[in-house]
């Protein structure tokens, strides 16, 4: 093998070294500029206003890219491309804090095809988003005045600095020129830099709107939820600390009885299932993937929610998403290990079967839902469009990573905490269960289940909602945690009370019942987005139809697996605590 020259080596990797200082130092992640270095300008999407995530590369409109020389961006992260973020040089000679007085970009002749979509464009609201040194720029395309449209073709740029950072970008968009056939529109841009004092560690609070999130109807929201939270823990403990004491006396008396008495008492309630109540729940293998599912998922939630709070990560172009990406892959032994374990405990013999399904159930209903977007997507040429690499990536994380860990956590699972342990037997033949009242049936217990935690949380849902579908940036991370905590405890409340009514009604079947009346809340949240759709938003077409309730569908079914979850924990912990409690012969 031939080597270089010692010198001609050293001068090689000199070069290389410079090569990569020089574009590392140009770079947005740097955030450290020396004067007169340059600082990239970079051109992401644009699209209507009032349907935010119906984005399209910028120079799908036929802006014009300036003279200098192109700098290739890839997609740095997975969320980016997940995410739609479409990053092209903007070819704009920008050098800290040099000012620019205003220089042409380009000249473009209106043909009747260009037109056109400037036209659409206008007509539609359209805004793009730019990037300079991470700091996110909007501008809008253009205006309609009397019927006639019209596009502002000057960018003014006002750069501010402290020391060798940038703190703060503004862009003003000038200049309307009428759109006509056959003109040629000249685009301009001009750059004025000025020193400021903001610390570049508060540079991103000018995008938070203190005013709407901090408003007097949020707090007053947390308020009654915590207010509900403690009437509600306070009503359960005396209704069934109340009742159960006078069951726990009714059955102690039972006992005392002779045979020929208790056959002529009042024998009903709770204690007459405690053959059965412990009995697997029916379709236990995607009950316990749910369950499993339901414990990761809660914990993606906590971590996310604590990550966002200490690192503030929405100043971080796509980090929301890429923790949440990596949370969930770290966690998957939690699902392995609950689910794996739950499905041992009710007898379940296919347990690589049920580690499958606890693995890929939350997993293929996410990929299913965004790959049928992504041929919507891809038919509107859409920058949301999955590019395949990035599916062939979360493929390789759920094959790789997710499943190897879940099956890690299943074995630990099923060997440490796989035994049955109930405090009562399980009769061989079902006992049957008797008529009722109506609203005493499963179905109708579900429905009624979810009406309370969702009223602790509706509130909270407009404005996480207001942040993902307008222009709104969530960054109240600490309200989020408290209303999330509110909503378990409601959950546990509102789902112990259900299952007790059922039991007494001697109906054992608690188990789906618990899961499902929690569950409900799903229901509410999902209906409370139709209204917010129509009455709150001005969305419109195919692809932001399907994008808005297809993902909506998604939030609200991983929130109903949460809430499920946690219905079911608390459920599980009451039951076994009454039948512990009382002798069984």
């Amino acid at each position: 093998m031939k080597s270089f020259p010692a010198a001609g080596g050293w001068y090689i990797v000199a070069v290389v070294v410079a090569l990569i200082a020089t574009y590392v130092a140009a770079d947005e992640h740097n955030h450290m500029y020396e004067d007169h270095e340059e600082v990239v300008l970079w051109m992401n999407t644009v699209g209507p206003y009032h349907n935010r995530q119906e984005t399209y590369a910028y120079f799908s409109l036929p802006f014009c890219v300036g003279a200098k020389q192109s700098i290739n961006h890839y997609h740095e992260t997975m969320s980016e491309a997940l995410q739609g973020v479409e990053l092209e040089f903007s070819g704009y000679d920008i050098d800290f804090k040099d000012d620019i007085s205003p220089t042409e970009i380009c000249m473009v002749d209106l043909t009747e095809e260009k037109h056109k979509a400037f036209v659409y464009a206008v007509k539609n609201q359209y805004w793009y988003q730019m990037y300079i040194d991470d700091l996110p720029i909007w501008g809008v395309v253009g205006k309609e005045e009397e019927k006639k449209y019209y596009i502002y073709t000057h960018k003014k740029f006002d750069v501010s600095y402290n020391g060798k950072q940038i703190v703060d970008v503004t862009l003003t968009p000038e200049r309307k020129e009428l759109l006509r056939v056959g003109a040629k529109i000249k685009f301009t841009y001009e750059v004025n830099w000025k020193p400021s004092s903001v610390k570049f560690e508060d540079r991103f609070d000018k995008y938070l709107d203190p005013n709407f999130f901090q408003h007097r109807i949020h707090w007053f929201s947390i308020f009654n939820s915590f207010m509900m939270v403690i009437f509600l823990v306070g009503l359960v403990s005396m209704i069934l600390m109340r009742t159960l004491r006078k069951d726990y006396a009714r059955y102690s008396k039972d006992e005392e009885a002779d045979d020929m008495e208790r056959d002529l008492g009042d024998e009903y309630g709770w204690k007459q299932i405690h053959g059965d109540v412990f009995r697997p729940a029916s379709n236990v293998m995607l009950f316990s993937a749910l369950i499993g599912a339901g414990y990761q998922l809660t914990s993606v939630v906590l971590c996310v929610i604590t990550f966002a709070i200490l690192g503030e990560l929405y100043t971080e172009r796509g980090s929301m998403l890429s923790t949440t990406i990596f949370v969930y892959a770290a966690t998957s032994p939690i699902n392995g290990y609950f689910g794996g374990s739950l499905y041992a405990r009710m007898g379940g013999k296919q347990w690589i079967k049920q580690m499958l399904m606890s693995a890929f159930i939350v997993p293929a209903l996410v990929c299913g839902t965004a790959f049928f977007i992504n041929f919507i997507a891809i038919y509107y040429h859409a920058s949301r469009a999955i590019p395949f690499g990035t599916m062939v990536a979360v493929t390789c994380i759920c094959i790789f990573v997710i499943l190897p860990l879940t099956l890690i956590g299943t074995i630990v699972g099923r060997n440490l905490d796989g035994q049955p342990d109930y405090p009562c037997r399980v009769n061989a033949v079902p006992r049957p269960i008797p008529e009722k009242k109506w609203f005493m049936e499963p179905a109708v217990i579900i429905l009624l289940g979810g009406v309370l935690p969702f009223g602790s949380i509706f509130i909270e849902m407009y404005f996480i909602f207001t942040s993902f579908w307008a222009y709104k940036i969530y960054y109240v991370y600490g309200f989020m945690l408290l209303v999330f905590l509110i909503l378990i405890i409601v959950t546990v409340c509102v789902t112990i009370v259900c299952t007790y009514f059922l039991l007494n009604a001697e109906d054992y079947r608690w188990q789906w019942t618990s899961f499902m009346s929690a569950a409900s809340t799903s229901i509410y949240v999902y209906m409370y987005s139709f209204y917010y759709f129509f009455f709150k938003t001005k969305m419109y077409g195919l692809f932001q139809t399907a994008f808005y309730f297809g993902y909506m569908a998604l939030f609200s079914g991983a929130l109903g697996i949460i809430c499920g979850t946690v219905g079911h924990f608390g459920t599980n912990l009451f039951v076994r605590k009454i039948y512990s409690n009382v002798k069984i012969d």
